[in-house]
């Protein structure tokens, strides 16, 4: 319970320091995204190997996400 709190306090916290960055494109903003999301996800799911592959997935699946 206490990984899912703190997992969600790094989310928001990712979230609002993207929301200030307003001289980057929407495709980098998606990228970051969906890196942050997917470590997150891979941190919750598995260990370091997991984490590094969800933010790798993450990563790419925003930046494909943005592009459209």
């Amino acid at each position: 319970m206490k990984t899912k709190i703190i997992s969600a306090a790094v989310l928001a916290a990712s979230l609002l320091g993207l929301g200030g960055c307003a001289s980057m494109d929407r495709q980098t903003v998606g990228t970051v995204g969906g890196a942050v999301v997917g470590g997150l996800v891979g941190s919750a799911v598995g260990g370091t190997a997991a984490t590094v592959i969800g933010a790798g997935a993450g990563a790419v699946i925003g930046n494909q996400v943005a592009k459209h």
